[in-house]
């Protein structure tokens, strides 16, 4: 293996091809999208240099404000939702239903698989309050309760959608980290017992820094995909009422591809990635910290 890796050719082809797709998937329509941010206009109407306008249409409006503030909110409330769900259910799994658990995780996991859309239409009916009044309505009004239009406000739509993609991943991040916690030492675990810890002093002590790498692998794995959410606030709300429930990604589209202001899309795309690139050196800044201590 060290005279394989130490060959500069050899190392060129097994590395070579995988990069290559990197590179045309990934860093090529970044650079590509970075240039047209540069620009104004469309495929029709063609384009024209704008320099540095753009980011300062950027800075200045109001709209993308809007949008990256409930971009923000949503990833931090939506990935502390998805994480703490899966390590609870991950907890579950491991520690007392044990072999018992695989039924358990197969129905779990299965709003995974589910189509968006599908999920979607699934909580818009949940939650509807006209022409016919959802389950969710139906049981305020049981017990006692006024009938809520969960889609009528910015809030009451936040937080079905926050409730929506919690549900539908939370699974996922359950069969993540059950996979870290049972590569836990018996051993390890035995000893801590011996030692008189038990329940949350386990979990606090023992199980919680040995778990933590696959920890914030989910929770970087969440926070990236949160950020650029978009199927789910289509397929729910599709960014109303109003734009009280548009991201950034839905923002961009429907500047590039509505509007046909693509220069301008592209620069919404560039303060997205910034975005993505800071979140996740702070979450690798933070993953630094060994919890063993103190």
């Amino acid at each position: 293996m060290h005279r394989v890796l130490g060959d500069r050719r050899a190392v060129a082809i097994l590395l070579g091809p995988a990069l290559l797709v990197y590179t045309l998937v990934m860093l090529v329509p970044i650079g590509w999208s970075l240039g047209y941010s540069f620009t104004k206009g469309n495929s029709i109407t063609g384009f024209s240099w704008a320099g540095f306008a753009n980011f300062q249409r950027l800075a200045d409006d109001p709209a993308v404000h809007d949008a990256l503030w409930f971009t923000v909110k949503y990833a931090v409330v939506v990935t502390v939702g998805q994480v703490a769900a899966g390590y609870a259910l991950a907890l579950l799994y491991t520690f007392y239903l044990k072999k018992a658990s695989a039924l358990v995780r197969t129905l779990v996991f299965f709003p995974v698989v589910l189509p968006t859309v599908a999920v979607g239409l699934l909580f818009q009916k949940l939650f509807q309050v006209a022409p016919q009044t959802g389950p969710v309505n139906s049981l305020l009004e049981l017990v006692g309760l006024h009938s809520v239009d969960w889609f009528g406000s910015a809030g009451s739509s936040f937080w079905v959608l926050i409730l929506m993609d919690i549900w539908r991943s939370m699974g996922f991040y359950a069969v993540l980290l059950f996979a870290g916690l049972v590569d836990i030492p018996d051993e390890v675990l035995e000893s801590a017992r011996l030692d008189g810890a038990s329940g949350l002093r386990l979990i606090r002590h023992i199980v919680l820094p040995l778990s933590f790498p696959v920890l914030m692998s989910s929770a970087i794995f969440s926070i990236n995909g949160t950020l650029k959410v978009f199927d789910s606030i289509v397929a729910l709300t599709n960014g109303g009422p109003g734009n009280g429930t548009t991201p950034l990604t839905l923002s961009m589209f429907q500047t590039s591809f509505t509007y046909g202001e693509y220069g301008y899309g592209s620069t919404i795309a560039v303060l997205l990635t910034v975005l993505c690139l800071l979140v996740t050196l702070v979450v690798f800044r933070v993953s630094r910290r060994d919890l063993t201590k103190g």
